[in-house]
């Protein structure tokens, strides 16, 4: 920290929290809104508020620097604890059911990642065989804890491209 940045630091006092928190997206493809994610659960938000990629490859990363806070055996999704907020990845819809087959965990509970960091690999072909959506939701489970919570960008997506932000109260 050079002496204005300490100097203005001590004029205003701390540094203020930002005001809104990122989510990235977690896949290559097309990011598409809460309402066209084709499961009830999750397109009319009693999940939380979310957005859906369709993904141009099984390559799923996450979407902020926080800590893994739960992998199911089903290996289908990844909790997930950044800031405050409580994420959930979830790959696919109903892929519970395919009990881990088409899925590739490559984190742990209690593993720290960062924003783009590979966190799980789907089979594609093995997901659609199965007769499922490959849609991946990324969902703020914990939304009502927050100001607001909104999707900022549709349409083709890379991975971390902000997808949502989150405002804080």
């Amino acid at each position: 920290m050079g002496f204005l940045d300490k100097l203005k630091k001590g004029l205003l006092g701390e540094e203020a929290a930002p005001a809104a928190l990122s989510v990235g997206a977690v896949a290559k493809g097309n990011a598409i809104p809460m309402a066209d994610i084709p499961d009830p659960a999750f397109s009319q938000g009693f999940v939380g508020f979310c957005c859906g990629i369709e993904p141009e490859d099984g390559q799923v990363f996450s979407p902020v620097d926080g800590v893994v806070s739960q992998v199911p055996d089903t290996l289908h999704a990844v909790g997930m604890e950044s800031a405050g907020m409580e994420l959930l990845v979830h790959c696919g819809v109903d892929t519970v059911d395919m009990k881990g087959q088409g899925f590739t965990m490559l984190v742990k509970e209690g593993q720290q990642v960062k924003k783009g960091d590979p966190i799980i690999v789907m089979d594609l072909e093995v997901i659609r065989a199965a007769g499922h959506p490959t849609t991946i939701i990324t969902a703020v489970t914990n939304s009502d804890d927050f100001a607001g919570v909104e999707q900022v960008k549709t349409g083709p997506v890379q991975p971390g491209d902000e997808v949502l932000k989150v405002s804080k109260k």
